[in-house]
């Protein structure tokens, strides 16, 4: 009796939609037969192959380019269960008996006979090739017990499958668009002094050295400031009334105090200063900033004669590379490549990088409509932003 939906698949590289559409129509309530000796990597064998289709309603044979070889020839197991099937179509006068299940984008010459036969595609959608499928296997009045819908394949996947599948331990290289700081000062400091202005004019007058100004507070890595100030040809000594130093692990891993600067106080100040630094960085190397919709900072590169390529070696790699930061974009003036940073302490100290297209009329002069930034941005940045990376503009400083 003939009650029976079998399953041809390439083994390996097909077991995941084959385990998958077996288990959907188990669950279904249709009886289905799958090699699973095949799956688990096991010998099959052809006797076993043979009994289950003879007693198989339906083939539905999985279509993929990897039931081919690399010299373009139907692989040996794949073939005798398809002329197998053939013969007992013909034999039996069975219409429609071999239904292929086309899962990608490959020809559908592939296998003699199969291009004359319709394909149900799944290539697109599982779902929808799934919903194709079940109302051909209604119309066919494929035997379905709908009261019967615990899936014994499914207990057989997960008792046996995937028991049988262990972690592979494997080395894969990644880029990232975090930028890890690999050296920093063990030493933080916080000046906390009697107003803004003394506070102010501390930073202005060490304007060699980072510094973050928040309120009457001052933070640098530097724990020997100047606070001589000139002012009316007099000396005057401004100190601070309070200074905190705190170590990285203090930072990192928190301390607690019910008192200015607590926990919280110190991030925030250690944040901002690591974003002075990088600004002056970037303002040293000849960017220019653009402050967007949302008050974050983008810094690009202007037009300059001297830059409009970065070349650059990839990480552990010795695969040299170039990349434009700006060009001429018609009906646009020029495109210019560029960066925006957020300061983060986890999973380690550094920065997070997002990248971004700024529009200018002339190299110099941004666009202000912003408008016309978005359609230009739409524009050319579709691709465009898919193929730079900070990792090109982070050579302009050599780090």
């Amino acid at each position: 009796m003939r009650d029976t939906i079998f399953i041809s698949h390439a083994t390996p590289a097909d077991n995941d939609f084959s385990i998958w559409i077996a288990s959907r129509l188990e669950m279904l309530g249709y009886k289905v037969w799958i090699d699973k000796e095949g799956l688990l990597g096991g010998e099959r064998f052809w006797a076993t192959i043979q009994k289950a289709l003879d007693r198989s309603i339906k083939v539905l044979f999985v279509y993929s380019k990897n039931i081919v070889t690399t010299d373009g020839i139907l692989r040996q197991g794949m073939e005798d269960e398809l002329e197998y099937a053939k013969s007992i179509a013909v034999q039996n006068r069975l219409q429609d008996f071999i239904i292929p299940l086309h899962i990608d984008n490959s020809n559908y010459n592939l296998a003699i006979g199969l291009p004359n036969i319709n394909h149900i595609p799944f290539n697109n959608s599982w779902a929808d090739g799934l919903k194709q499928l079940l109302k051909k296997l209604e119309k066919d009045d494929i035997p379905c017990n709908l009261h019967n819908q615990k899936s014994s394949f499914s207990e057989w996947y997960e008792n046996e499958y995937i028991s049988n599948c262990s972690i592979i331990t494997h080395k894969e290289r990644y880029y990232t668009s975090w930028w890890s700081i690999a050296e920093i000062p063990d030493r933080f400091y916080i000046y906390q002094f009697t107003n803004a202005v003394q506070a102010k004019a501390i930073r202005d007058l060490n304007k060699d050295i980072s510094i973050s100004l928040l309120s009457n507070c001052i933070s640098s890595f530097d724990g020997n400031l100047n606070f001589f100030v000139q002012r009316d040809n007099e000396t005057i000594e401004v100190r601070p009334e309070h200074t905190f130093i705190f170590s990285l692990t203090d930072i990192l891993d928190g301390f607690c105090s019910d008192k200015f600067p607590q926990h919280r106080d110190v991030e925030n100040h250690f944040k901002r200063l690591m974003y002075c630094v990088i600004a002056n960085l970037f303002r040293r190397a000849g960017l220019w900033k653009h402050e967007m919709s949302n008050k974050r900072l983008a810094y690009f590169l202007p037009k300059y004669d001297k830059i409009t390529k970065v070349k650059f070696t990839y990480p552990a790699s010795t695969r040299k590379k170039a990349k434009a930061l700006l060009g001429e974009m018609r009906g646009a003036g020029f495109w210019h490549y560029g960066v925006s940073l957020q300061p983060t302490l986890f999973p380690f100290i550094g920065f997070s990088l997002k990248s971004h297209l700024l529009f200018t009329s002339d190299g110099m002069q941004l666009i202000e409509d912003e408008r016309k930034q978005h359609s230009f941005r739409r524009k050319k940045g579709k691709v465009f932003l898919m193929k730079h990376g900070g990792i090109c503009f982070l050579h302009l400083f050599n780090v």
